[in-house]
């Protein structure tokens, strides 16, 4: 079976494909065109894609060879799944395999936000800090805040128990249906709007797509308030990010954590001059055994369907 592996790999992983299959591994920094795209489903047999590769419903349009997009990572919008049923090719994800690495990311975001911790080391590395002052740099204790959790998957579930054991956090969430039979305390919220006038920190842990474009936008960030934090380890665009600047730079709500951006990998030069955002280059996974973990599961795919059984983690 031909195999095209869009991005490097960890090196664990890269000797476990090229051993299994006829395995080409890109060596580029950029994702795949929607022409590049197209030209791969032509040519390979299967493909594991990353975020940025552009497989839209255009890329789809001919007649491709390819019968299995064996996706690096759980979020898949960068992949059209009706185009590639209707085309015949089947989409897969490695859903369990990011989720803790993610929920440490996100509290990674509330901790550095509220306590200022960026700006406290961009101060300190050029040389303008004077030494403690009982004033200085005086940001929001999250112990014993309110946390709301737009999306309790997963994700959002492990966020939650994080915040909620090691933070004495209380826990509020919006989800679409209704979630039961969980480990820890929490209250389901009837709608985003009661989430978001209540919590300290807002954060974004749903799927991206067309859905969730734009979820939160400028009612969401004026519900927010002046008081709160908004976090999104989601999908860059689900928060509009014209709206998120206007906000931020009005006061109307007290900072933001990022770890994904609407247009990335370009980030705003608004976003970048505020002190008041935490900016991290989508850093969710990096740990060399989460990315080999993401990438053994995705492999689990592509054999079992080189062996012609059902796809585990079947997306469409």
């Amino acid at each position: 079976m031909r195999l095209l592996v869009t991005r490097r790999m960890t090196q664990a992983a890269e000797r476990a494909l090229s051993a299994r299959f006829e395995t080409n591994i890109l060596d580029r920094k950029d994702g795949l065109s929607v022409q590049e795209a197209a030209q791969a489903l032509a040519d390979y047999d299967a493909i594991m894609p990353t975020l940025g590769d552009r497989f839209t419903a255009e890329a789809f349009q001919g007649q491709p060879r390819c019968r299995l997009l064996a996706n690096f990572g759980a979020g898949y919008n960068h992949i059209d799944v009706k185009a590639a049923a209707d085309a015949g090719v089947a989409v897969t994800n490695t859903p369990d395999a990011v989720t803790e690495a993610t929920a440490d990311i996100a509290l990674t975001l509330i901790l550095m936000t509220a306590r200022r911790a960026g700006e406290g080391e961009r101060l300190l590395r050029r040389g303008e800090w004077g030494g403690w002052e009982p004033t200085q740099l005086l940001g929001r204790h999250v112990t014993g805040c309110t946390v709301g959790i737009i999306g309790m998957g997963r994700i959002g579930k492990a966020i939650a128990r994080r915040c909620h054991f090691g933070f004495g956090m209380e826990v509020l969430f919006y989800n679409r249906s209704v979630v039961s039979s969980l480990d820890f305390p929490a209250r389901q919220v009837d709608s985003l709007d009661e989430l978001l006038t209540q919590a300290d920190f807002a954060v974004v842990a749903v799927p991206g797509g067309a859905e969730t474009r734009h979820l939160i936008a400028t009612p969401e960030l004026e519900r927010l308030g002046p008081r709160s934090f908004l976090i999104n380890i989601a999908r860059g665009d689900v928060v509009e990010e014209a709206a998120l600047i206007d906000a931020l730079s009005r006061g109307r709500i007290a900072g933001a954590g990022l770890d994904v951006y609407e247009f990335e990998p370009k980030v705003a030069p608004e976003l970048i001059g505020m002190e008041n955002v935490t900016l991290l280059p989508h850093l969710g996974t990096a740990a060399e055994e989460v990315r080999t973990a993401m990438a053994m599961r995705a492999m689990n795919n592509l054999v079992a369907f080189d062996e012609g059984n059902a796809l585990p983690d079947r997306v469409n």
